[in-house]
């Protein structure tokens, strides 16, 4: 029995490490807690390996001091590396500003519940290094820009320009210090100030993006190209540019549903996984091109990984037609009983 339970345990726990190296969404999110025995709040956006956002340390919701983030996650180690990059709001009563760089280990005890364990330090003398124990949580308590990309970061917002225009929107609107009174002085010619081009509008631009892919979705063949055969837990997608690296960029959907946008094709894998109890008993995942990149037509290798088994597909996509893969369960009419219950007299 106590060997069962290792073996049980072990499982759980290389599962948890798999979707941790695999999926952004879970370093992406609101993490609560404290930092140097202070009451902190960072909102953590993953863009690829790096990491941005913004940081609360705080005494109440009116008393605390707000940072825009900078940092890296580190998918082999599963740690978290940031700082605190430039102030934006100094609301609290004292003046004392002091950025930390703080390095955490990504855990996920059980359940739902993931942390963020490590230490934090002084960004610029590294010097009383303290503890630091963060848990993700729903819903904020200083709602800003970021929470925009947060909710729907598996709707779309994922998308690096999108993740950069918020940035320069928070920095844009940053609290300026209130300017001291200067005494009256001679009237002087008025020139009006040039308009500044307003920062993009990240909701906008991802319902526009989206609409138009939903429409090269509707519109263009359908080009089935393998089927296959999915089982267990999850599956494994992997997507490469194929042959040259040329700028090529995708969206994927899965039965019609658009489930990964502006994906950039490289000779780095962008991977996915897929819960097989979600898909049906045969989906179709599509992928359709957002541009042909500088040689057409938009192509990618893909690698499936079922179990301990490995597909592997060469998927083109062009302005007329979208490239097709077929993921089929097994048929449980004649799915094979295990060998001890048809030994069974």
């Amino acid at each position: 029995m106590l060997m069962i339970h290792l073996i049980r345990t072990s499982l759980v726990l290389a599962l948890c490490l798999c979707l941790v190296q695999a999926n952004a969404q879970q370093i992406t999110g609101v993490w609560s807690g404290k930092i140097n025995k202070k009451r902190a709040e960072i909102k953590l956006v993953q863009k690829g390996d790096s990491i941005t956002g913004t940081s609360y340390y705080y005494e109440s919701g009116t008393n605390y001091l707000r940072y825009s983030v900078k940092g890296y996650f580190d998918g082999n180690t599963n740690s978290v590396v940031w700082w605190d990059d430039e102030l934006l709001s100094n609301e609290a009563n004292s003046a004392k500003q002091v950025a930390l760089l703080a390095v955490a280990d990504f855990n996920c005890p059980g359940g739902a519940k993931m942390m963020l364990d490590g230490t934090a330090t002084p960004k610029e003398n590294h010097i009383n290094t303290g503890d630091l124990s963060l848990t993700k949580i729903v819903s904020t308590s200083f709602p800003d820009e970021w929470d925009y990309v947060i909710d729907n970061y598996l709707e779309g917002t994922n998308d690096p320009d999108i993740i950069d225009s918020v940035d320069l929107i928070a920095k844009t609107t940053k609290k300026k210090p209130k300017a001291k009174d200067k005494p009256n002085e001679a009237p002087q010619e008025v020139v009006a100030a040039p308009v500044p081009t307003p920062a993009p509008d990240p909701a906008v631009a991802l319902v526009e993006h989206t609409k138009k892919m939903e429409e090269n979705f509707t519109n263009r063949k359908k080009v089935f190209f393998t089927e296959i055969p999915v089982q267990g837990d999850s599956i494994e997608l992997r997507f490469f540019d194929n042959a040259q690296v040329d700028g090529d960029s995708i969206t994927l959907f899965l039965d019609g549903k658009l489930i990964f946008t502006h994906i950039r094709l490289t000779d780095k894998p962008f991977t996915i996984r897929l819960p097989v109890n979600e898909l049906k008993d045969s989906s179709e995942l599509t992928m359709v091109a957002e541009n042909l990149g500088a040689i057409p037509p938009n192509t990618a290798y893909m690698v499936a990984i079922v179990g301990d088994k490995r597909y592997e597909v060469d998927l083109t996509s062009t302005e007329e037609t979208s490239g097709m893969v077929r993921l089929r369960k097994p048929d449980p009419a004649i799915v094979t009983k295990p060998a001890e219950q048809s030994q069974r007299p």
